[in-house]
């Protein structure tokens, strides 16, 4: 046995799993990828997370950190090296009363979260599906169903925990290495592992939530007409536009608006949603009150050998008007690709640009192809999918990280502008100069 892995085994107080035991099969996976690591580490503490890191740095292993896991291209496993799962760091506690400060650990999924609040009558703006992880969610942005009101996740972080690639502990907020919670808001897990954020969550009542749909063939006035709108809704209202489903038709699926009006009063959410449904031929509405842990959704995981293909960018408003066309009339063609597009602005557009790494808070939209099948049909399907990016390449910029099936170069390059990425090396050499944390959008020390 090597002096690292008797080191780690001295000091570890959580579970290590290796090949042949019980849990392997499943623990060696994400839930977009499969993987062989040499060991998945559960820790229960921070300083089972330290040793875990000094592990995988003195062991010379490549090291992955799982949180829910939901990163489509996989960084949450490998082959051959160290997973960090942080599962087991997941409490949710409320530690300051007036200002509704929630403490969370690092490991925690959203669903977790919002279950820990609802009783309390509180709510943190975050991702939309229970099984994502707070971490990896919140540390490339965060657009769910109350960011026109309260922005992005990343933009209610007060404090977090940080453990660097040294195996040392640091606090990260506006007062304390500002400069890493700069970076960590938006810069993914270049730079250590978040093993606790501190959140300001904010009061909240029920909400009314659901979708109103139309005809396909009412795609494009629809979509412009709903794009238009968004520019003076309530920023109360948040909404996404999903069309071209392929296991609902296809071409031939109906557009569904999906609203979140953030307040319980039906006249307001009513004035806030009738300008939506007056849009077309409503086909199905069914908006109703409900509680907001409700509006997240369970994300399964993919059957075996069933492949995503998601790419995503964003518009800002002298180009909504052509990607909006664009995209209805890739919708209306046979093997599309399953395309949504999401209202931002409001909250995350009052946010100075430079304030945190996530780049791109002048957006109007921001819009999402899919893919999904066995790889031959992912395979037949590319070409047509190429196409039609090559069509909305002069209209578009940028990439959100947490919608994306690839990290190449292009893609960290679209994450992160050129002054953007300049301030991000100089931190990652900062705090991680060997690149121990390089399973994620990279960004190299420089």
């Amino acid at each position: 046995m090597s002096s690292a892995l008797e080191t780690l085994r001295r000091d570890f107080g959580g579970d290590i799993i290796e090949p042949g035991g019980a849990e392997y099969e499943s623990a060696g996976s994400s839930i977009f990828a499969s993987g062989s690591p040499a060991y998945v580490l559960r820790p229960k503490s921070v300083g089972d997370v330290q040793a875990g890191v000094r592990f995988a740095a003195g062991a010379g292993h490549s090291l992955s950190v799982r949180g829910g896991g939901h990163g489509f291209p996989g960084f949450g496993t490998n082959d051959g090296g160290v997973v960090i799962d942080l599962s087991e760091l997941a409490n949710v506690e409320i530690i300051d009363k007036q200002r509704h400060f929630v403490r969370i650990g690092g490991g925690a999924t959203w669903g977790q979260v919002a279950a820990a609040l609802a009783p309390h009558g509180l709510a943190i703006s975050s991702g939309d599906t229970k099984s994502v992880g707070v971490g990896g969610l919140t540390l490339t942005g965060g657009i769910g169903w109350k960011v026109r009101k309260y922005g992005l996740a990343l933009d209610n972080v007060v404090t977090a925990e940080v453990v660097t690639a040294g195996g040392e502990v640091v606090q990260a907020s506006a007062e304390e290495n500002p400069e890493l919670f700069w970076a960590i808001r938006g810069g993914g897990g270049n730079f250590g592992i978040v093993t606790a954020f501190e959140f300001a969550a904010h009061p909240t009542t029920d909400v009314f939530y659901g979708k109103i749909a139309f005809p396909a063939s009412e795609a494009a006035t629809v979509l412009q007409g709903w794009a238009d709108y968004l520019r003076t809704a309530p920023e109360a209202l948040t909404s996404i536009a999903n069309f071209a489903n392929p296991f609902a038709g296809g071409p031939k699926a109906p557009v569904e608006i999906h609203v979140a009006f953030d307040g319980d009063d039906p006249e307001l959410a009513a004035e806030a949603i009738d300008p939506i449904r007056r849009l077309g031929t409503v086909i199905d509405d069914d908006v109703a009150l409900k509680p907001y842990a409700d509006t997240l959704v369970d994300g399964g995981a993919p059957p075996p050998g069933i492949q995503f293909v998601t790419r995503s960018a964003f518009a800002d408003k002298a180009s909504v008007s052509e990607v909006l066309r664009i995209l209805a009339e890739a919708g209306a063609s046979e093997g599309s690709p399953f395309i949504a597009v999401r209202s931002v602005g409001g909250a995350v557009s009052r946010v100075p640009d430079d304030a945190t790494a996530y780049a791109h808070r002048q957006a109007e939209l921001m819009f999402v192809t899919t893919t999904v099948g066995p790889a031959p049909v992912v395979e037949a399907a590319r070409p047509a999918l190429e196409a039609i990016w090559e069509r909305l390449a002069p209209h578009v910029n940028g990439a959100y990280a947490n919608f994306l099936a690839s990290a190449t170069e292009e893609d960290v390059a679209a994450i992160y502008p050129t002054e953007t990425y300049r301030r991000l090396a100089a931190v990652k050499r900062q705090y991680d100069p060997g690149n121990l944390f390089a399973g994620n959008h990279n960004v190299r020390p420089q």
